[in-house]
């Protein structure tokens, strides 16, 4: 389904896995997730990036956060490539990784490079590029990143957006500018009058529509 946006509902599908046949949202459930496409397998920024998702994965779990890769190899080749990854980054992929050999989940998701004339497989047909999809718990599309073939993402960013989205859920306020988890927040303009005062006492207003509080989700 191309042209999905943030606020669209996250297609359902079914697809084989390195973990079995799995049905997307059934995997994800209540939780958070990250469908996220690599371009190839045995490649060296692809090897790069998933033993760090790998090595992170405890941080994506503590924030609810269920992990499922992607990319236009079969299952047989992520099986081989794993132990790649696995030795290289001195981690272990506990996580799916979907082998869309037909495209059909990346063509849904609008993954396929058509930048990148090297991005392709033997046949000439386009891999994918390197999508990052942030998914809630009522299967929204809350972020979506694409990053050119050539270019490893950086997944601490992923993490603090996700940081971002969930305190801005749970407590009604936004981030500012290289916003940290623990850093000063801003209360949403949609709160205001007694509701800010109850909610954020002390706030600081430097403008009307700029008042910074101290992150709610810190507090003990």
């Amino acid at each position: 389904m191309p042209g999905l946006r943030l606020g669209s509902i996250a297609p359902n599908f079914t697809a084989e896995t390195t973990h079995g046949v799995l049905n997307f949202h059934e995997y994800l459930g209540d939780s958070w997730g990250i469908l996220f496409s690599h371009p190839d397998d045995f490649t060296p920024v692809c090897t790069t990036e998933l033993g760090e998702v790998a090595r992170k994965e405890p941080e994506f779990k503590a924030r609810g956060v269920k992990i499922i890769g992607l990319s236009a190899n079969d299952i047989a080749s992520h099986d081989r490539w794993i132990k790649d990854i696995n030795e290289v980054g001195n981690t272990t992929v506990n996580f799916p990784i979907i082998g869309d050999k037909d495209r059909k989940v990346s063509t849904e998701y609008d993954m396929l490079d058509a930048l990148d004339p090297t991005n392709v497989d033997a046949k000439g047909i386009p891999f994918t590029v390197r999508d990052v999809f942030v998914i809630d718990p009522k299967k929204v599309i809350r972020l979506k990143i694409s990053y050119p073939a050539s270019t490893g993402r950086h997944f601490d960013e992923i993490l603090r957006v996700i940081d971002s989205l969930q305190i801005g859920d749970k407590y009604r306020v936004t981030t500012p500018v290289n916003w940290q988890k623990g850093d000063k927040v801003i209360v949403h303009p949609s709160v205001q009058g007694e509701e800010a005062d109850k909610l954020f006492p002390g706030y600081e207003t430097v403008k009307p529509y700029l008042r910074f509080t101290k992150d709610p989700s810190t507090k003990a």
